[in-house]
């Protein structure tokens, strides 16, 4: 096939792209919100609840992060820096490790992140949010909620894996004849 018929195939397949993703938004709009509750996570300045991350927000995004020890979850973080002004203007945006907080500052001043961070450790709010296997282990992903009142609600979240829609680098590496090339995250690269 030659360049041009490929760029029409790919644009009717990016077309079928959006629209599936309509159909997601329209599914989670018609999804009834969890309910759940007011967790308190750890700051070095102290427990900070739940319901005190939304700051002037109505709604709240919570990426769930694996923590220090996981080079895809500090890929995925170190693109929410340039990120994070632009989703804030919208909805609140914190980072939640099982990192305790000291440890949290030391790697987040060591990549330039200027994001918000909590600690779960020690809670239950990665396991009843869905975000701890089996094992123990902790996968990544993001919950959405909403504040109603004193209320707070989980109305949507979703897992994140290599090639979703939170990591622009796989969609980069998607426009190349190889794909990732069996590229893999670390902390640094030569």
């Amino acid at each position: 096939m030659d360049y041009h018929a490929g760029g029409e195939q790919i644009a009717a397949y990016r077309k079928q792209i959006g629209e599936i993703r309509e159909r997601i938004r329209a599914a989670q709009a018609a999804t009834e919100p969890e309910v759940v509750a007011d967790y308190e996570f750890k700051t070095l300045a102290g427990p900070v609840r739940l319901s005190a991350l939304f700051g002037r927000h109505d709604d709240l995004l919570v990426v769930h992060n694996m923590g220090r020890s996981c080079p895809a979850c500090t890929m995925w973080a170190d693109g929410y820096t340039g990120l994070h002004p632009h989703v804030t203007q919208r909805a609140a945006l914190v980072v939640s490790s099982p990192d305790p907080p000291e440890v949290q500052k030391a790697f987040a001043e060591s990549r330039g992140w200027k994001f918000p961070m909590v600690s779960h450790e020690g809670t239950s709010f990665a396991a009843d949010m869905g975000y701890r296997g089996a094992n123990g282990g902790f996968m990544p992903g993001v919950s959405a909620f909403r504040r109603r009142g004193a209320q707070i609600v989980r109305v949507s979240d979703t897992h994140w894996g290599p090639g979703d829609d939170f990591c622009a680098v796989y969609h980069f590496f998607g426009l190349l004849p190889d794909g990732t090339a069996g590229f893999r995250p670390k902390f640094s690269y030569p």
